[in-house]
This record gives C-alpha cells, structure tokens and sequence, in this order.
C-alpha cells in the first residue's frame, strides 16, 4: 500500500488574502487558482517550496457556521507545522515579514521550534527537526 495526505483543507475568510499571506509572507508555492462556476468557489492549492507532497487547500468559508471556524480550526492548539532545513533563515524572514511569533524559538529534544500564527490566527510550528525526524 502507498498512501499520502494530498491536501489539508484550510478555511478561510478570502482566498485572494490567504493567497497574499501564503505566498508573499511564508514563501510558499501557488500551485493552483482554478474557478469552479459549478460551486461558485476556486480550488486554492498552495504549499511550501520544495514540498512535492501534501500542501493546503484554501477554502474559503460559504456560510456562518465555517467562518466561525476561520482561525480556529484546531480550537487554540498548534494546527500545522512548517519544517525547515535552516531555522534561522526562515525565522529571520518570517519576522521580517510582519509575521507574529507567539511562543520564541526554543531548543527541544526533537529541534528548535518556535510557534506562530498565520493571518487568521492558526497556531503553527516553524520547526527544525535534528533528531533524524522526516
């Protein structure tokens, strides 16, 4: 068997925002923009440089009930984690690009992590792995 996480759906408020903070402040890749006339929506790809696997589905929210959910998907915890081969480099760029860090970088038995929140206010690791993780 040969399975992998393809996409993970993040819901958003616009797409053309998220796209912005994606891809102008964390560096990610825009994959795909496609307009779905059918459902009146766009499917969103983005991901980080050099990922060839799972990335993000920008979603945007189409009622009350999911835009209650934008920011908060995973109820205040950290959400999604951002490996980098160089955290300091990515650091650096990622203050330098307005991006609020909510907990500092900190040595770990695992590597050096910091947290952060995106544009709607998801929690995410920036982490350096060095105890051999993928």
């Amino acid at each position: 068997m040969n399975q992998g996480i393809a996409h993970i759906a993040l819901v958003v408020r616009d797409y053309d925002e998220a796209i912005d903070f994606y891809v102008n402040k964390l560096r990610f890749e825009l994959v795909e923009d496609t307009y779905q006339p059918e459902q009146d929506k766009r499917w969103v790809v983005v991901r980080p440089q050099g990922q060839e696997s799972a990335s993000l589905l920008l979603a945007r929210a189409s009622n009350a009930h999911q835009e209650s959910f934008v920011g908060n998907q995973a109820g205040g915890r950290v959400f999604l984690f951002l490996r980098t081969d160089d955290f300091w480099r990515d650091h650096a760029a990622m203050v330098e690009a307005g991006i609020a860090f909510v907990r500092e970088p900190k040595q770990a038995d695992y590597g050096i992590v910091a947290v952060f929140k995106d544009l709607y206010g998801n929690l995410w690791d920036l982490v350096q792995f060095t105890d051999g993780r993928p």
